[in-house]
């Protein structure tokens, strides 16, 4: 599926983890991601495209655990 991700704690209002962390919005419901990094993806503060200042992309697998999405695969899809 595709879904918004970004950075959960800049982005998304998501603040149990200190620290900026990667989240998925599904179902308009936010979610930090287990499985990846917010720096995987490129700097998390670029102004262009890192996730602490812009809502991206991406195709998404995983389940919801525990409040957590445990991603299986990320792919950004640009636009």
């Amino acid at each position: 599926q595709v879904a918004e991700i970004s950075c959960g704690q800049c982005k998304f209002d998501l603040y149990s983890e200190q620290g900026c962390s990667l989240a998925v919005r599904l179902d308009g419901k936010a979610y930090f991601i287990d499985g990846a990094s917010i720096d995987d993806f490129g700097d998390a503060h670029d102004e262009h495209t890192g996730f602490c200042n812009v809502i991206r992309k991406a195709e998404i697998t995983g389940v919801v655990k525990n409040e957590r999405f445990v991603a299986s695969t990320i792919k950004i899809v640009e636009e």
